[in-house]
């Protein structure tokens, strides 16, 4: 609803009746969730953003000489409408800054060899309870400001907009080491501007190098439908990961109920995971999936001097990729193991380091 529609609706209305549309609803509900900096900053983005058409409105309502305080507008202020857009413009400037660092830190990590997931979906989807599944540590030091799902002793909640900010913990696959980021829900219907005010939020899923994208399947199969068509319209703008759908809350259905829905969303959800975040099952399939649908690691083979140093290297490589074979002889060190490239291109310039200055590089 514009701000003179909400004029024209509050005229009908007795005095002293607020007229509130689903935006003004939905903004007061994120204030309430809003825990970190990074999210309390998103949310005054948003209703700034939301109240500049009104503040215009109010003062072309006042030029009319009509009565902009009259039903929910608010009094007009000539000087309101400059300072919203000052505002918006420093807060703007502070998430650059903000998304700037978390870049780098993004960066950091995938040269530390880890894989970037990001968990992306509705609301009340079930994607925290999925994350406390997958999750293999609690302490990441993503989590500078501590999000709701971190306490352990904490229940997963049935309500909407309980994530609004971000939390990463560590996953293990099997042969690769994750990093697994519980994003912000989407909602359905949402304009162009409330989604580009959570854009530094929202920059988790579409940098990540994989996307699970987490559907309640114990709802009605149109719902589950249009749910699923808004998310791939929000993450083709600018993510570029393969995804991976996940139908979550299986222990709500039946097997003939999972089939139908699976057959009935075939185009949207192609080869989905079934998975009970709830009771945990499936979730090994679903980690298996998640391995096979990673970016491949690049093959390397390294020879290496032998030395102190060198096994500084090897060790280096142990931790931070997939070690297949390493022998040692009298001079040499040989190494084959496969990592991101990051980690190849990293792994490549300490062997070149290593004195005497003997070691070779090649791909097998």
């Amino acid at each position: 609803m514009g701000p003179f529609q909400t004029y024209n609706v509050g005229q009908k209305l007795p005095e002293g009746v607020d007229v509130l549309d689903r935006f003004t609803l939905i903004l007061e509900v994120f204030g309430q969730r809003a825990q970190t900096r990074k999210a309390q900053l998103q949310v005054e983005l948003a209703e700034l953003r939301y109240e500049l058409p009104r503040a215009e409105a109010k003062a072309s309502l006042a030029k009319r000489d009509e009565r902009p305080g009259f039903m929910g507008l608010g009094e007009y202020d000539e000087s309101r409408e400059q300072d919203i857009k000052n505002r918006i413009s420093r807060i703007s400037e502070e998430l650059d800054r903000i998304a700037e660092k978390e870049e780098k830190r993004r960066a950091q990590r995938r040269d530390q060899g880890f894989d970037l997931v990001a968990l992306a979906g509705y609301t009340n989807a079930g994607k925290s309870t999925l994350l406390r599944r997958l999750a293999s540590e609690l302490d990441v030091d993503e989590n500078e400001d501590r999000h709701p799902d971190l306490d352990e002793t904490a229940e997963s909640e049935d309500r909407l907009f309980t994530t609004l900010g971000t939390t990463t913990r560590k996953a293990d696959t099997g042969t690769r080491e994750v990093l697994l980021t519980d994003t912000v829900g989407f909602v359905s219907d949402l304009p162009h501007w409330l989604v580009e005010s959570f854009k530094s939020t929202l920059d988790s899923v579409y940098h990540a190098d994989l996307v699970l994208l987490v559907v309640d399947a114990s709802e009605p199969v149109e719902e589950m439908r249009q749910k699923l068509v808004t998310s791939h319209d929000t993450l083709s703008d600018r993510n570029e990961a393969p995804i991976v759908t996940v139908f979550n809350k299986a222990d709500k259905l039946t097997d003939p109920e999972i089939e139908r829905r699976t057959r009935a969303l075939s185009a949207l959800a192609p080869n989905p995971v079934i998975v009970s975040g709830k009771t945990g099952e499936h979730v090994d399939a679903l980690r298996e999936r998640v391995e096979r649908e990673l970016p491949d690691w690049e093959q390397e083979r390294l020879l290496l001097p032998v030395s102190d140093e060198a096994m500084s290297v090897v060790s280096w490589i142990h931790d931070n990729g997939n070690v297949h074979e390493e022998s040692y002889g009298d001079e040499q060190v040989v190494v084959e193991f496969e990592a991101p490239p990051a980690v190849v291109s990293k792994a490549r310039s300490k062997a070149a380091e290593l004195e005497p200055p003997t070691a070779e590089a090649g791909e097998a």
